[in-house]
């Protein structure tokens, strides 16, 4: 089944059209009146003095093309089908509606379909008294023996270049010298974990999990290698030292981190970051992105692109520009730290010993160790299966420091302040936070002359403010409340615990959550199950009251 997001397969590429147009800001685009077959995105403020530059191709690449038309880069992009040349008639329509005398200049990638129908159709241009040259973007280093190299990510580079040199009113011939220049000194390699999907067809799968294949063209042709890796360092590395290995030694360069459309920004800082740390990272003064300049659809995958420094490319990669599509450059600079005030804890105390705090610090910090593998199984039904390893791992932390005697135990407002601090610190998520909420709360309770029912009620008081769970929420709360009730009620630790055994049991039969992961899930998953926090609550005071 196809997964790609559309109205009618064959409306795709027009509707994406229009809403192209209705996205710029400058309201500088149009698209020529020639029908749904013939499309071609024009900038609405050309006035044919300067040179024209037009580019295009397939489309399924955005922004490429029609995202960088606009003042100072392209004056016109043609677009086929997905994937597809546009035709010739495509391509000459857009050359005589969009030239003046100062001519016309083609920026194609180098595929058999862009070479063939943009040279037939700057020839027949020609026959019409049009000037027109071509040239032919051919950065992919993947395969190094193809004597065709493929044209990608760094065509935006040339657009770049080109567009500034034709908005300075420099003449084609000029325009298209530095262009080819540009070309000479612009190197790229991409890799891909997956293919692209095709509107309308399956995925092709032939990445298999865990792998990831260098030089996947940006229609999702075969790369060069099958590479047994998705380790970031390892193909950053790979990639880094053949962009080297085309650079003049000594020189400079700009780099380009494009997104080929399925990788998260995460991902690309993490590329871009590694790249700034390999050896390449002592030839690049200049950093565009990372962005997604010229896509394949979503292909999870991204390119790295290398262009030699000259003073022409840079004034020219720097000029502001009226596109979409475009990513500002800006010069490499060594990432900094400021220096910081550090949060130090104002918790002073001093050890002390109280055999009867000792046990019952002993006996809950023991009692959730002990549970923690059930505790995990029951949260993998209705959560993340770790609330277990949430709870232990701060019962371990607290039951080092008891044995290690340094604990406050005679002083119950600095005893339950410390420990409130240290499960913030121990204690992963939301869970940790929460329970350092109780703790902290409950020890402020204490310092100001609160018993110990008191302090415990005002610490759940403060975590359920903050937390936002309520009794019949299905959280810890509904086992925790009626136990510190009984309590303050004066009643015995064992009728808190059969207070919180009932609460427990009543989490089972709640047909929702209100909060918590469990309050993602439905009726069916929570049917009969306890809350894990309200569980381990129930196990904990049935220890104490053992």
């Amino acid at each position: 089944m196809s997964q790609f997001l559309m109205n009618e397969k064959n409306n795709l590429v027009n509707e994406a059209i229009e809403g192209v147009l209705l996205s710029t800001p400058w309201h500088n685009l149009s698209r020529l009146d020639l029908g749904d077959d013939i499309r071609v995105v024009v900038r609405n403020d050309w006035d044919k003095s300067k040179v024209a530059l037009i580019s295009g191709g397939g489309s399924g690449h955005e922004p490429a093309h029609a995202g960088f038309v606009g003042k100072g880069m392209l004056t016109a992009a043609v677009c086929g089908d997905i994937f597809a040349s546009p035709s010739v008639d495509a391509v000459l329509s857009a050359i005589i509606n969009v030239t003046g005398d100062a001519g016309c200049l083609l920026i194609v990638k180098n595929y058999t379909g862009d070479r063939l129908n943009f040279g037939l159709a700057a020839e027949k241009a020609r026959a019409l008294g049009y000037k027109v040259e071509m040239v032919m973007v051919q950065d992919d280093i993947a395969l190094p023996d193809n004597p065709q190299p493929r044209g990608i990510a760094g065509t935006a580079l040339i657009h770049k270049i080109a567009g500034y040199a034709a908005e300075q009113g420099q003449s084609l011939a000029q325009v298209k010298t530095l262009a080819q220049r540009a070309i000479k000194g612009t190197a790229s390699i991409g890799v891909a974990f997956s293919t692209c999907h095709i509107p309308g067809e399956k995925r092709d799968n032939r990445v298999k999990e865990g792998e990831s294949e260098l030089g996947m063209g940006i229609h999702g042709e075969p790369g060069v290698i099958t590479l047994d890796t998705q380790n970031s360092q390892q193909l950053v590395s790979i990639m880094t030292e053949k962009l080297a290995n085309s650079l003049s030694s000594g020189t400079r360069a700009v780099l380009l981190v494009n997104n080929l459309g399925g990788f998260s920004m995460l991902e690309l800082a993490l590329v871009t970051r590694d790249v700034l740390k390999s050896p390449l990272a002592a030839q690049i003064s200049h950093l565009i992105g990372p962005a997604t300049l010229v896509s394949a659809l979503d292909m999870k995958g991204f390119s790295l692109t290398v262009l030699q420094v000259e003073a022409a490319f840079l004034e020219a990669l720097k000029a502001p520009v009226e596109v979409l599509g475009w990513a500002p450059v800006h010069a490499v600079e060594p990432v900094t730290t400021l220096s910081s005030q550090h949060v130090v804890s104002k918790l002073e105390f001093t050890p002390s010993q109280d055999e009867r705090t000792a046990q019952v610090v002993g006996r809950v910090a023991q009692t959730l160790i002990d549970i923690e593998a059930e505790l995990n199984a029951l949260d993998a039904k209705v959560g993340d299966g770790d609330t277990g390893s949430t709870f232990a791992a701060g019962a371990r932390k607290v039951k080092r420091v008891l044995e290690a005697q340094q604990l406050p135990l005679a002083d119950l407002p600095s005893l339950f302040a410390l420990v409130g601090e240290q499960l913030a610190t121990v204690m992963g998520g939301s869970s940790g936070v929460l329970m350092s909420i109780l703790f902290t709360a409950a020890g402020q309770r204490l310092a100001q002359g609160g018993t110990l029912p008191e302090a415990l009620t005002q610490g759940l008081e403060q975590m359920k403010h903050y937390g936002g769970a309520q009794i019949g929420h299905r959280t810890l709360v509904d086992a925790l409340e009626p136990a510190l009730e009984a309590l303050s009620a004066g009643r015995s630790l064992a009728e808190a615990a059969e207070a919180a055994a009932r609460g427990a049991d009543s989490t089972a039969q709640m047909q929702s959550a209100r909060a918590g992961r469990s309050s993602y899930l439905n009726q069916q998953t929570l049917d009969g199950v306890k809350d894990p926090g309200a569980w381990a609550v129930e196990k904990v005071f049935a220890a104490l009251a053992g």
